[in-house]
């Protein structure tokens, strides 16, 4: 019997909840877009509630039994279809030691188990234990018997040039916004901070720093913190010029949009949109308050 997209969602939901119950610690599993598992819960739980605009995300940290890989770390990368459990989810697993096509091989080979044992079942557990078991025997497959070449191989691999768009509840607090500043200035990375309520933080550089940049951002206590969208562009190669290229601003700098409002806190977002289209950043704006402006 066809499913219906209700119980799909509710099955998302219970599913949801068991792994946060497993995997209490932020380390293990984390949702990513909270706006989407809050979408999906007012679908499940009202009638009249419409389809979800955006599938729920999260990450699962995994890892794997075996000797001397204490230090091995596998991250999973969910997503989940609006018709999940009837189709399968979508995963990708890293892993810093992995090459790239060690990567692909393992997804692959996941993917593969997946299509043979879960259609139809909610199944990120029995995903997460193929991994904990299977992935840390893709690290040596196919790698050449020395180990230079492994390691130059990495150093050619692509590069990639992320950007995040962090979206806060708000953000007032001083010392916050000076960390926001000096840690974008130690990791190189460009953007900008909009304090107040909202508050919104673009970062731009490298993958690996803008990652430690929200990493110990996010560590921090926020009422409400979650990445509303990211870019990634792989610069094939690319040195800094590359990667200079890619940047849509120059620094990071902190930009208030003439306050109003009692508190004189609330930004005006017009002069936010304004400011996003001069940079080519436009269709960001919708990404952050689409939701807001209805």
């Amino acid at each position: 019997t066809e499913m219906t997209n209700r119980e799909e969602a509710e099955i998302q939901i219970s599913e949801l909840d068991l792994l946060a119950s497993m995997f209490p610690y932020e380390e293990e599993f984390i949702v990513t877009d909270q706006l989407a598992v809050a979408e999906l819960k007012h679908y499940a739980e009202n009638e009249s509630a419409e389809m979800p605009s955006s599938k729920v995300q999260f990450i699962l940290n995994v890892k794997p039994e075996v000797p001397h890989a204490s230090m091995v770390e596998f991250s999973m990368a969910c997503a989940l279809p609006f018709k999940y459990p009837t189709v399968l989810p979508e995963i990708t697993v890293r892993s810093s030691l992995l090459s790239r096509s060690q990567q692909i091989h393992l997804n692959s080979d996941l993917k593969t188990y997946l299509m043979q044992n879960c259609s139809g079942e909610p199944c990120m557990l029995s995903a997460r234990e193929w991994v904990k078991d299977h992935a840390a025997a893709y690290i040596d497959k196919e790698l050449s018997s020395s180990s230079v070449t492994a390691s130059v191989a990495t150093q050619a691999e692509d590069i990639t040039f992320t950007r995040l768009w962090i979206y806060s509840h708000h953000i007032y607090n001083k010392q916050k916004r000076k960390n926001i500043i000096d840690w974008a200035k130690e990791l190189s990375l460009s953007g900008f901070c909009m304090p107040g309520k909202p508050g919104v933080v673009c970062v731009e550089g490298l993958q690996s720093s803008c990652e430690e940049f929200w990493s110990r951002v996010r560590r921090l206590t926020w009422k409400r913190i979650l990445i509303r969208h990211r870019e990634d562009v792989s610069l094939e190669g690319g040195g800094p010029t590359e990667i200079q290229k890619q940047r849509k601003f120059s620094t990071l700098e902190e930009k208030c949009f003439d306050a109003h409002g009692a508190r004189g806190n609330h930004m005006d977002l017009g002069l936010l949109y304004r400011f996003l289209e001069e940079k080519g950043c436009a269709d960001i704006f919708q990404m952050y308050f689409g939701v807001e402006g209805h």
